[in-house]
């Protein structure tokens, strides 16, 4: 997702470090990782946080792995002969169906908060890669007029508390996951760690 007008504003450390975290969950869903992008992982390390220990694990499984066999692995997950395993769209998990209401209730957020499509993304933009750079992008007030804690939790609330667990441990049970069951684990802890701060707000 791009942003329609950039702004420079300095963040907390743990604002930062929630931004990274969902950009690292969009780029390894979005497309599966090159060498370069599987050597990011292998170098990553955590904590003892469930978080944290998904993240060594994801590292750990990176460091045993190649880019083909990622590859295989995410084409039998999202793209497959037909269809992947899973579909990671808001519309599919909340209605059973592609472009149902989800998506249009989100493209009338993304307008509203001056959120623009990329151009030449074909995939609908509730696509749990680009939710997820849609809330890096909240948190570090790249939208124009959006930004701050209580719209964070509204777009969080709307777009990815109604779904994304039960996407994330999806991924993490999926037969064809490896590499992503680790990716799965870090987004459902992550998920539970936001939902948690925002029942504070």
């Amino acid at each position: 997702m791009a942003a329609v007008e950039t702004l420079s504003i300095p963040l907390s450390e743990e604002d930062a470090l929630r931004a990274q975290v969902y950009r690292l969950l969009a780029f390894y869903l979005r497309q599966a990782p090159d060498s370069a992008g599987l050597s990011l992982a292998a170098g990553m390390s955590g904590d003892e946080s469930p978080l944290g220990k998904a993240i060594t694990a994801l590292a750990r499984i990176a460091k045993a792995s190649d880019a083909e066999m990622i590859s295989r692995e995410y084409h039998d997950l999202f793209i497959g002969v037909g269809r992947g395993e899973l579909l990671p769209y808001a519309s599919y998990y909340l209605t059973g169906f592609l472009n149902e209401k989800p998506l249009a209730k989100l493209r009338g957020d993304m307008a509203e908060l001056g959120i623009a499509r990329q151009e030449g993304v074909k995939e609908p933009e509730d696509h749990m890669a680009a939710i997820c750079e849609m809330m890096a992008g909240l948190i570090e007030e790249e939208f124009g007029g959006a930004g701050g804690l209580e719209q964070q939790k509204k777009f969080f609330e709307t777009h990815l508390s109604p779904w994304a667990s039960h996407f994330f441990s999806d991924l993490e049970a999926a037969n064809a996951s490896v590499f992503y069951a680790s990716l799965g684990n870090a987004g459902k802890a992550f998920i539970a760690i936001e939902e948690a701060a925002f029942e504070m707000v």
